[in-house]
């Protein structure tokens, strides 16, 4: 059996991984068609190997065009690079609220959003709510009723009573408690936190 080769010549093993890769990329770009434009947007920046990227995005209906490290979440871009501090950083997990933020009107954890993934959408901060010196319904009812003590969690949980709001989730006491489940309040103003939901709400839907 000496000087017998059983396996595949190097020319076709070659071959064959060309085929592979040929594939994969081919596969790829199709899963990428089906994304989101910001999704898509950041998958192809990672299949492309690229470590920065030119980032177009609205926040707070103002146009912004930044240069940032791929690896840069929307939380960091917001407070280091756009001085946006509102948005408070708390687990940097997703799992306080403290960062919650809005993108095309729906709420995200942005310390686990990549900031590349907000390429061509619109992001709303606390800063972005009120209405010059008139505040927002949610944030007049939060001073209204109490509901907060050291503040630390408060941008976020306004940010995540709007689109409780505005998702139809403030039918409730009940509801509105399992909605905000995500959002961490250390102080301990639930009670609170739930009576301004429920007060802010009908001024909310008359605006």
């Amino acid at each position: 059996m000496s000087g017998q080769d059983f396996g595949p010549s190097a020319a076709a093993a070659d071959l064959e991984r060309r085929d592979v890769l040929a594939g994969g990329l081919v596969g790829g770009i199709g899963i990428l068609a089906t994304l989101p434009a910001g999704e898509a947007e950041a998958a192809a920046v990672a299949v492309r190997g690229e470590t920065s990227s030119r980032l177009s995005v609205t926040i707070n209906q103002a146009p912004h065009d930044v240069d940032i490290d791929n690896r840069v979440s929307l939380l960091d871009l917001l407070r280091e690079r756009l001085g946006l501090f509102g948005t408070k950083k708390g687990c940097d997990h997703g799992q306080c609220g403290a960062c919650t933020v809005h993108i095309d009107g729906r709420r995200v954890a942005s310390c686990l959003t990549p900031a590349v993934q907000t390429s061509g959408r619109s992001i709303t901060t606390i800063e972005g709510i009120a209405q010059g010196d008139k505040l927002h319904p949610m944030q007049a009812a939060f001073i209204e009723h109490d509901a907060l003590q050291c503040g630390y969690c408060t941008p976020g949980q306004i940010m995540a009573a709007i689109a409780c709001v505005g998702e139809g989730h403030a039918t409730s006491p009940d509801h509105i408690r399992e909605y905000m489940s995500g959002n961490i309040c250390r102080c301990g103003a639930y009670a609170n936190i739930v009576a301004a939901i429920l007060s802010a709400a009908p001024k909310m839907e008359r605006e």
